[in-house]
């Protein structure tokens, strides 16, 4: 017994203080927001968009990226010949509304996830319990809400904790591109949680399609079957995306 004491003592606490504290340095490979450099990028130029494998990109009269399809793949930054496209280090991209994933070269500063009304923060903000749903993903955003649960980030401190039932839950976070098999069992753990409740898409498949959009055999997004009241992009979004959207639901964070 002593020398486990000992051995504890020296790992020392592992748990990151975030967001009390500055938040994990971003690995050099990490992705986040896009930026669009407006003086670089050629007018009626269509490469970025030829080469995007959702159809995120579009370049009409100002180039336009939909996060919400984005893959955050190097497509379209890899194809630009003046690299007009770059990702920055910002990991903050959940939003309230769909349309808030949109941004363009003038306009490339998202509206951030605002927190829930005074009466439902009173009542999820201390202690939510959320029912994930993999309704036919690949198992990374799965993966990456998982992380959340080890002890270097401790979802658990924040009141946030995942149950196996929806007769438990506040609400759903929901992954994978709602394939069609998925898509009753989807609306009954839905209707299993009981008034007022929540519902949290993580990753483009969830919220687009993702690679698959436009399928016979998936969904266009959750928010075509049931009411979305966070929407986290990415593919897969990154644990501190997730945990920063999760906290500014919650008026946690603003």
């Amino acid at each position: 017994m002593f020398k486990v004491i000992l051995a504890r003592l020296r790992q020392g606490h592992r748990t990151m203080k975030y967001p009390v504290g500055a938040p994990p340095e971003m690995p050099d490979r990490f992705r986040g927001l896009p930026a669009v450099n407006p003086s670089s990028c050629p007018k009626g130029c269509q490469v970025c968009a030829e080469a995007c494998p959702t159809g995120a990109i579009t370049c009409k009269d100002k180039v336009r990226i939909d996060l919400g399809q984005c893959l955050f793949c190097t497509n379209c930054t890899n194809a630009c010949p003046q690299h007009a496209i770059a990702y920055t280090n910002d990991y903050r991209l959940a939003v309230r509304q769909r349309q808030n994933l949109l941004i363009t070269q003038d306009q490339q500063a998202l509206k951030l996830a605002a927190a829930l009304d005074k009466k439902a923060k009173k009542m999820f903000g201390r202690s939510l319990k959320l029912r994930q749903v993999s309704a036919g993903g690949c198992n990374a955003c799965e993966a990456d809400v998982n992380v959340l649960n080890t002890i270097g980030w401790d979802l658990g401190r924040f009141g946030i904790q995942f149950v196996a039932s929806p007769r438990h839950a506040d609400g759903l976070l929901i992954t994978g591109p709602v394939t069609k098999n998925m898509e009753l069992a989807l609306k009954k753990t839905y209707d299993a949680v009981a008034n007022p409740k929540l519902v949290i898409v993580t990753g483009a498949c969830a919220i687009s399609g993702g690679p698959y959009i436009d399928h016979e055999q998936v969904n266009n997004g959750v928010n075509t079957l049931v009411p979305v009241d966070l929407f986290i992009p990415g593919c897969p979004p990154h644990p501190l995306t997730i945990l920063d959207g999760l906290l500014r639901l919650l008026g946690r964070i603003e």
